[in-house]
């Protein structure tokens, strides 16, 4: 049964960043497999940022309306993400803080 927008993510439940909401924290588990052009330059740079496999994340803020972009902290710093460029981080979603 697909999820709607307003229910919470399933502890341990493995998704992809995307599907996080403000509160949310998870560990990064990889990236989507099938990655060409565009999408391994961005793989690459989520990498150099410190979305690598292992790290603990959490999103921190959603935009109102339509909650993209989204900041999500990794370690001490905070990206702005679209949430197109956060579909490819796999992540196991570990607990929900309060928001």
């Amino acid at each position: 049964m697909p999820k709607t927008p307003d229910s919470p993510i399933a502890a341990c439940m493995p998704c992809n960043l995307a599907m996080l909401r403000k509160g949310d924290c998870a560990t990064v588990t990889g990236f989507s497999e099938a990655l060409e052009g565009e999408h391994t330059a961005l793989k690459s740079r989520l990498l150099e940022l410190g979305f690598a496999p292992g790290e603990q994340i959490r999103v921190i803020a959603e935009s109102f309306p339509g909650r993209d972009p989204m900041a999500v902290r990794v370690g001490n710093t905070t990206f702005a993400l679209r949430r197109r460029e956060a579909a490819i981080i796999h992540v196991q979603h570990n607990a929900r803080l309060a928001a």
